[in-house]
């Protein structure tokens, strides 16, 4: 049985100035240094083995986060994940439901 679990990150941040578009590009660019993947704009995804691994995750998360927004994040299993609907689109080479065998650790 798997235990690996999905951390979400929703965000709403403003980016009328430049210092907004600096800080919510510093946010999305640290979101994918950190192994996230974009799910489609503003929504973005991290696949953990543990529940603890994401909670670790989401912890990190906190002091990256632009003070002007909004900021939510969700951990899912990953059965809740593969359940997810598109109505429109594709979904994505990374956001695809993973199996025990294809997880590597080095």
């Amino acid at each position: 049985m798997s235990d690996f679990m999905r951390l979400l990150v929703f965000f709403d941040i403003p980016v009328k100035t430049a210092e907004e578009r600096k800080s919510a590009t510093a946010f999305r660019k640290w979101l994918l240094n950190d192994g996230y993947y974009m799910i489609q704009y503003s929504v973005y995804g991290r696949l953990c083995n543990t529940l603890e691994n994401a909670q670790d995750h989401e912890r990190r998360l906190k002091p990256h986060i632009p003070q002007e927004g909004s900021v939510r994040s969700m951990i899912v299993t990953e059965k809740q994940y593969s359940t997810m609907s598109i109505l429109c689109g594709i979904r994505h080479k990374k956001e695809k439901p993973m199996k025990e065998n294809q997880i590597s650790f080095f």
